[in-house]
Formats: C-alpha cells, structure tokens, sequence
C-alpha cells in the first residue's frame, strides 16, 4: 500500500513538474504576414521623386515612365520563360508599383494582366496581393465622383481583373455597376453585352440558377428585336440551365420554342434531339399528373420517325429504347414488343451490332414475361449468334437459353 501511494506521489511530482515547465514556455509567435510587395513606398530609379499621387506626375513624366514600364513588362516576361519565376514577379511587382502613377484605369489594366499570369503560375500569395489592391482601387472608385464614360472603363477593368484572378463574387460587384449605369443610359448594345458577360460569368461558375434570369432578359430583348439568331443561343442555353437545375416545365417552354424556329425553318435535323429532350421533361412532369404520359410517348414516337426520315439510325435507336422503357413501366407489353422489333432493324440500319444483340435480348425478357418460351428462346438464340461475333456475354445469353429450355420442358 506504501509502495503505491509512494508512485502515485511521485507521479502527480512529474506531472506538475511537466505542467509548469510547459506553463513557462510561452508560445511562438507565427510569422506574420508579409506586407504586400504593390504597398512598397522606397523610391523608386525610374521615378527618383515619389509623388503623393498620380495627379503630381506632369505629362512629360508620364510620357517617360510608361515606355519604361513596358520595358519592365517584357523584361519580367523573358525571366519567367527562362524558369526564374522569382525574379519575373518582383520585377512586376516593381511596374505595377509605379504603374499606379499613370492612373487607376492603366494601373487596373495591369494587375489584370499580371494577375492571370500569377494565376497561371499558381502563386497563391500574387495573386492575394493583386487582389488586395484591386479592392483598394475600387473602394476609392466608389468613394469618388466621376464622369459615366470613365467609371465605365474602370469599372468594366476592374470586373474582368476579377475574373483573371478567379474572385467571381467581386467581378459581378463590378459588372453591377457597369450594368446600372447601361440599364440609365438605356443603351441597348451596351446593356447586351454586359449582360452576356455575366450570363457566361455565372455558367463558368455553374451558378445556373442565377444565369437563368440573366439569359431569359436576353431572350427577350433578341425576341424584340427578332434577332432569330441570337434567340436560337439564348434557348439553348436556357434550355441546358433548365436541365441542369430540374427544372422540366421551364425547360419544356424553352424547348418547344426552339422546334417552332427548326420547324418554321425547315431545320429538320436537330428535331430528334429536340423531342428527346422534351419527351424526357413530359416523361418527369407526369409524376404528379399522369396525363402527361401521352405527351411523352408522343414525342418519343416523333423523335423516332423523324430520325428515321434523316436516316440518323443511332437517334432512331436512342429513341425507340426510351420509348420501349416508358412501355414496359406502364405494362404494355405488345407495344414494348413492337417497338422492340422495329429496334432490331433500326440498329440493323446502323450497323451497330452490339444494339442488334441488346434488342434481342430485350425481346426474350418481354417474352418470358409473357411465358411465351418458345418465342423467347428464338431470340436469346440469334442474341447469342451476335454475342459470339462480338466475343462478349456469350455466357450470358447461353445462360438464358438454358434457362429457357428448362422452363419450356
């Protein structure tokens, strides 16, 4: 009993022992952040007096620095393709130092550019340090009055430098801006342009769902102006939005807008596609109301003829398996049947042997579901002719017509 009391002692010894000896450590400080290289205030040979601002620099200084800063762009470029990436970018950093003397628009312009290059490079710190000072400009752009032709620039600078540095959420701040200042100035040109920039800005993000009212504005606008072209786009991209976000009713108005424009103009070959499409959206609508189902068969029937007219086989074939899928969840059968063997011939046009073999063997699942063996054994029997010439499944199909035989004794 002594001899444990005396251990459990000398352990609580050590244990405060470690404990003050722990406490007495204070813990090391990180490193901080360093400061920004672009915020670097040590005057500079190209510029021997420092200006407080860009206004203290007279034309003829700014005549002479910005050749120089050209010459330090491509004297940066050449470091980076000769591997020493540490030298480029310090020489950038020193031009985008001074390059903030020539004004925010030059300044931004050429973050912008060094920016996509940092990102390229995968310098994470560049990058942050680019952006930074992006958001330092734009808090004094929005700090100070200016004429709406120069805020445009600016503004418009500062949304693409966002984009090359990958800051999405800040580039559409500054396409904002751009966007209420065009929406004022009622420019119609303008205001599309803008408005494709932050459409394909929001897709390149996957952010579908805020594109889509950015694409529907845009719809409207070539619609008015029957821009017949522009509309096609503009529903098709609706219409890829619509099927990324769930959203089959949307997606079934945009859808059928377009096969109006293909019909009108004769453009018969991208109809197939077009009455999948909308077959499949019907096909999820009927769900909650059933009666929709009518729609589907509908249009996978006209997805079908209509390739079949073009001669497009594999469509046909795509088609007719969907429509052949919808029969068999609603228990038809005979028409699952038919279609069945009119897909036979369909992949026979195409020449696609491996469809041959699976429309046979979907043709014997039919029929042993009707217990019609006879019937299906003939078919499992040509799947297996096609299963030996493709060398593939042959195990299976041999399987089937033993198991059929067996059934049919």
């Amino acid at each position: 009993m002594l001899r444990r009391l005396i251990v459990i002692v000398t352990a609580a010894i050590l244990f405060n022992s470690s404990l003050t000896l722990a406490e007495s450590k204070k813990p090391i400080p990180p490193d901080k952040f360093p400061p920004s290289p672009l915020e670097i205030t040590t005057p500079d040979p190209l510029l021997p007096r420092l200006p407080k601002d860009k206004q203290s620099l007279t034309l003829e200084e700014q005549q002479k620095l910005e050749p120089a800063l050209d010459a330090l762009n491509q004297e940066a470029g050449a470091k980076l393709q000769a591997g020493d990436e540490v030298a480029a970018f310090e020489i950038w950093n020193r031009e985008l130092r001074l390059r903030r003397f020539l004004g925010s628009l030059a300044e931004v312009q050429a973050l912008s550019r060094v920016g996509a290059i940092a990102w390229k490079e995968n310098d994470g710190p560049e990058v942050q340090y680019i952006t930074q000072r992006l958001q330092a400009i734009q808090k004094q752009a929005e700090s100070q009055k200016t004429t709406a032709e120069i805020d445009l620039q600016l503004w418009r600078s500062l949304g693409q430098a966002y984009q090359n540095v990958r800051s999405p959420k800040l580039a559409l701040e500054a396409y904002s801006q751009v966007l209420l200042v065009v929406r004022q100035q009622k420019n119609p040109i303008a205001l599309v342009e803008m408005l494709k920039t932050i459409g394909e800005l929001h897709l390149s993000w996957f952010d579908y769902r805020k594109a889509a009212p950015i694409y529907e504005e845009l719809l409207a606008l070539a619609t008015s102006q029957g821009e017949r072209v522009n509309e096609v786009t503009y529903l098709q991209r609706l219409a890829d939005i619509y099927e990324q976000t769930k959203q089959p009713q949307q997606s079934l108005n945009v859808l059928n807008k377009l096969a109006e424009i293909y019909v009108n103009e004769n453009n018969l070959t991208e109809i197939p596609e077009l009455k999948l499409a909308i077959a499949s959206d019907y096909e999820s609508l009927a769900k909650k109301d059933p009666n929709l189902l009518l729609e589907a068969f509908k249009n996978y029937q006209e997805a079908y003829t209509t390739a079949w007219q073009l001669q497009e086989y594999v469509r046909a074939g795509e088609a007719l398996q969907k429509l052949i899928a919808l029969y068999r969840s609603q228990g038809q059968t005979d028409e699952a049947l038919q279609a069945s063997q009119i897909l036979v011939q369909t992949q026979t046009q195409a020449t696609n042997f491996y469809g041959m073999m699976q429309a046979y063997d979907q043709i014997g699942q039919l029929y042993l579901e009707r217990k019609e063996f006879p019937q299906a054994l003939t078919a499992f029997k040509k799947g297996l002719e096609l299963a030996q010439q493709l060398k593939y499944e042959e195990a299976y199909f041999t399987g089937q017509i033993e198991k059929v035989s067996k059934a049919n004794l």
